[in-house]
């Protein structure tokens, strides 16, 4: 049985969000995002293998070494999922803070 991974519990993971954040200004290689962890190599590799499943990253072979990079198309997806929540939250903090002005100017 072949199971999708969910590309949501896949960003949950605090080390699969650090590896994204590592990969967004370069391409590097497994053993390079690896040295940058705390955790055993095979571990690392694992948390790759999940983000390459959701599509979040992809993989470029350049001589030897495979090159592990961003995939944008499927972070705008996230990013667009998201944004109606962001909405809804700084319309609900904007309310919030013309109550707090409100009361402050009553004092």
């Amino acid at each position: 049985m072949n199971l999708r991974r969910d590309v949501f519990q896949a960003i949950a993971d605090p080390t699969r969000r650090a590896i994204l954040l590592l990969l967004s200004t370069q391409s590097m290689t497994a053993g390079a995002i690896a040295s940058n962890f705390d955790t055993a190599r095979p571990t690392v590799s694992k948390h790759l293998q999940i983000l390459t499943e959701c599509e979040l990253l992809n993989q470029e072979q350049n001589g030897r070494e495979m090159y592990y990079h961003l995939n944008p198309n499927k972070l705008k997806e996230i990013a667009d999922f998201i944004e109606p929540f962001q909405k809804m939250w700084d319309d609900r903090f904007n309310k919030l803070e013309d109550i707090m002005k409100a009361y402050q100017s009553k004092k």
